[in-house]
C-alpha cells in the first residue's frame, strides 16, 4: 500500500538532520499505531517506537532504544558490536591495530581488554530495571561516540537514542525538585548535565524523549532552550481511510467489512478515534460478521473521547427538542434560524468561530440553544470541567481536547456556566488558570479550526468572561442577550401555561389580568408555574380565579437585584442592536445602564 505522509516524522527528521536541536520531545498521540511499508506493496501497523526504529535505522546512524524496566536495545547485533568495540578503544586508549598487536605480545593487555569488554556487557545488564544506571550508561555512550583517538572519531556512526516513557524517568512531580525522590533527582541532574553539555549539543548524536505530554516531564529538562518538542497528532481523515483500506485487505473474503455506506463515510464519521480504537471497532464487527451501522460508529467515538478526556470533563449532548418547541423569543428564534445556524454550518470565510449567550439566571438560555444544537445536526460536545486537581493534569486534558477537536470534521463546543470554566489572564489569576484561558483563546481563533469547530459559551455573568475571549474573532463576534419575555413573547408564555389547564377559552381580559399578575416572570418561573397548574388540574380543568389564586400564592425568591444586574450586563455586552428591546438604543441609554450597574455594585450585588 501507499506510504502515509506523517508530518511529525518529517519535522523531527528536519530538526535532527539540520542540527537545530539534539534533544527532542515527541508528545501527543504516542500510544497509537503507525503504518510501516513492507516489500511488494505490503505493510503493517506498528507501535510508535517500532515505527521510529525502522524509519531511523539508516546508514551512518546507530539506533538504541531504552524502555523503562527493559534493556538498552540496539537495532541489530552488528550495531551492538560496533558500539562495544568503540567502548573498548575509548576505555583502553588504543586503536584496533594496537590492541591486536599488544594482545598478542602481552597477556596483561589481553586480560585488560577482556575485562573492559566484560564491563560493557555488565553495564548493559546492570541497566535492566535500573533507570538511573541506564541513563548514565547512555550518557557515557554519547561521550564515547564523540571522542577521538589519534585524530579520528572512535565511533564512525552517530547515535540516535529513543527513550520511551520519559515522563516516568524524569517526572515533574509535585512541589518542585524537592518533591522528588533521590533517584528521580539524580536522573534529572544526569539529563540536565547531558543535554546541556556543549560537546553533546555540538555533536551529531541525538536523544528523543517519548511522552504523552511535555508537562509530564520535569520542567528543568522540558524548558531547556536546546530541547524542542514535536507533536504526534491524532489520525486525520486520510490516515483513518488508509487504515480502513489496509484492514479490509487483510480480511478473508467472507470477513470483509460490511458498512451502512462507503469506506469514505466511515473514515469521516470516525473522527476523534485513534487507529487503535478504529481497529477495535472493525475487528468486533468483522468477528461477529455483522454490518457496521452509523449508530455503532457514533457510540464508539463518544465512548472513546470520553475515556480519553474523562466523563467529568466532557459529555455528548443529544437534545431531543427543537426550536419549534421553544415558547416566545420570536426575534431571537428568527435570528438563530436565519443568521446563526447557517454561519455555524458554514466551512467558508463566513464561518463563525463562536458565540456567547448572556442573560439572567432562569431566562431559558440553555433550553433555547440546546434546541439550536438539535437543529444543527453537528456533534455537540459539552465541556464540563477541564481543570484538574492534579498537578500538571490540566495541561494534559487541554492537549487531549485539542487533538480531539483537530481530528473532528464538525463539532459544536457547548459550555454552560462559561464564566466558571474560563477565568482571566490578569495578575490576580492563578498561573494554571491564565495558561488554560490563554490556550482556549488561541484555539477559538485558530484558523485551522475555523469552519470545523464552533464555540457556544453560556453565562449569566458575561462580564466575568475574559475580555480576550469577548473580543471579535472569538465569541465576541456575536454576544446574544436572552431576556425575560415581554410583550407578545410574554403573552405566548401565558397561553402556553394555561392551555392544558384552563376551562374554557382564554379571553383578552383574562390574558390582561394574568399579564398583570405575572409581572417580572422569567421563562423558568413560567415553566415552574405551568408544572404546578398541571398538578392542580389533575382532577379537572381550572377556572381563571383558581389560576389567579395560585399565581397570587407565588412569591419570587430574593434574587431580583442579582437578576437585574445580570440583565444589564447582557444588554451592555450585546453585539447586535436588532436583538435589544429597543434597536435604536443610544449612548445615553447605555450610560444609564452603566450607572445602574455601578449603583448595584455599590450595594454588593455582583
Amino acid at each position: 500500500m501507499k506510504d502515509l505522509d506523517y508530518t511529525f516524522l518529517k519535522e523531527s527528521g528536519r530538526i535532527l538532520n539540520a542540527g537545530v536541536a539534539r534533544t527532542l520531545i515527541l508528545s501527543g498521540n504516542i500510544h497509537d499505531l503507525f503504518f510501516l511499508p513492507g516489500d511488494e506493496d505490503e505493510g503493517e501497523y506498528v507501535p510508535l517506537i517500532d515505527f521510529l526504529a525502522a524509519k531511523w535505522n539508516v546508514p551512518h546512524r546507530i539506533l538504541l532504544v531504552y524502555e523503562l524496566n527493559g534493556p538498552i536495545r540496539f537495532a541489530s547485533e552488528e550495531m551492538r558490536e560496533k558500539v562495544k568495540n568503540a567502548w573498548l578503544r575509548w576505555k583502553t586508549g588504543m586503536d584496533s591495530n594496537q590492541l591486536t598487536i599488544k594482545q598478542m605480545l602481552s597477556a596483561k593487555v589481553k586480560a585488560l581488554t577482556e575485562s573492559t569488554a566484560g564491563s560493557f556487557d555488565a553495564l548493559m545488564h546492570d541497566a535492566i530495571g535500573k533507570p538511573t544506571v541506564a541513563l548514565e550508561v547512555l550518557r557515557q555512550l554519547c561521550l564515547c561516540s564523540r571522542s577521538c583517538l589519534q585524530g579520528e572519531e572512535i565511533l564512525g556512526e552517530d547515535l540516535i537514542i529513543l527513550i520511551e516513557g520519559a515522563d516516568l524517568l524524569i517526572p515533574e512531580g509535585g512541589g518542585g525538585i524537592a518533591g522528588l525522590s533521590d533517584a528521580d533527582r539524580h536522573r534529572v541532574s544526569t539529563c540536565q548535565d547531558w543535554f546541556s553539555d556543549p560537546g553533546f549539543m555540538n555533536h551529531n548524536d541525538a536523544v528523543v524523549l517519548v511522552t504523552e505530554s511535555k508537562s509530564f516531564l520535569n520542567q528543568r529538562i522540558a524548558r531547556l532552550p536546546q530541547v524542542l518538542e514535536v507533536e504526534v497528532p491524532s489520525p486525520d481523515e486520510e490516515a483513518r481511510r488508509h487504515f480502513i483500506t489496509w484492514f479490509n485487505q487483510q480480511q478473508p473474503e467472507d470477513r470483509k467489512i460490511q458498512l451502512w455506506g462507503s469506506q469514505q463515510e466511515l473514515a469521516r464519521f470516525t473522527g476523534g478515534l485513534s487507529i487503535h480504537a478504529l481497529h477495535q471497532l472493525l475487528v468486533a464487527a468483522c468477528h461477529e460478521n455483522r454490518k457496521l451501522t452509523l449508530k455503532d460508529v457514533i457510540a464508539k467515538v463518544e465512548g472513546f473521547i470520553q475515556s480519553q478526556l474523562g466523563e467529568e470533563v466532557v459529555e455528548f449532548k443529544k437534545p431531543t427538542h427543537r426550536l419549534s418547541d421553544v415558547v416566545g423569543f420570536k426575534t431571537l428564534r428568527k435570528f438563530i434560524n436565519e443568521e446563526l445556524i447557517p454561519r455555524f454550518r458554514s466551512t467558508g470565510e463566513d464561518a463563525l468561530p463562536g458565540a456567547a449567550v448572556a442573560g439572567p439566571i432562569g431566562c431559558g438560555k440553555t433550553f433555547i440553544f440546546e434546541a439550536m444544537a438539535s437543529e444543527l445536526g453537528m456533534v455537540v460536545l459539552v465541556l464540563k470541567n477541564i481543570r484538574s486537581q492534579w498537578f500538571g493534569q490540566t495541561d494534559v486534558i487541554f492537549e487531549r481536547l485539542r487533538r480531539v477537536l483537530e481530528s473532528l470534521s464538525s463539532v459544536l463546543i457547548f459550555v454552560d456556566e462559561a464564566d466558571t470554566q474560563f477565568g482571566g489572564v490578569g495578575e490576580g489569576a492563578h498561573e494554571t488558570e491564565r495558561r488554560l484561558t490563554g490556550k482556549i483563546q488561541g484555539m477559538m481563533s485558530d484558523p485551522k479550526l475555523r469552519g470545523r469547530t464552533a464555540w457556544l459559551l453560556m453565562t449569566a455573568r458575561i462580564h466575568l468572561l475574559s475580555p480576550d475571549i469577548r473580543r471579535p474573532g472569538r465569541v465576541g463576534d456575536l454576544i446574544l442577550p436572552v431576556l425575560d419575555p415581554e410583550g407578545e413573547d410574554r403573552r405566548e408564555f401565558l397561553k402556553w401555561i394555561t392551555a392544558p389547564v384552563l376551562k374554557g377559552p382564554l379571553t383578552e381580559s383574562a390574558l390582561t389580568e394574568l399579564e398583570a399578575s405575572t409581572a417580572g416572570y422569567s421563562a423558568a418561573a413560567f415553566a415552574s408555574l405551568r408544572s404546578e397548574l398541571i398538578a392542580k388540574a389533575a382532577r379537572g380543568k381550572l377556572e381563571l380565579p383558581d389560576i389567579l389564586e395560585i399565581v397570587h400564592d407565588h412569591l419570587s425568591p430574593a434574587i431580583g437585584q442579582t437578576r437585574r444586574y445580570q440583565t444589564l450586563q447582557a444588554l451592555l455586552n450585546c453585539t447586535r442592536r436588532s436583538l435589544l428591546p429597543d434597536p435604536n438604543v443610544g449612548d445615553e441609554q447605555r450610560s444609564a445602564w452603566e450607572r445602574e450597574i455601578a449603583e448595584l455594585e455599590a450595594k454588593g450585588v455582583r
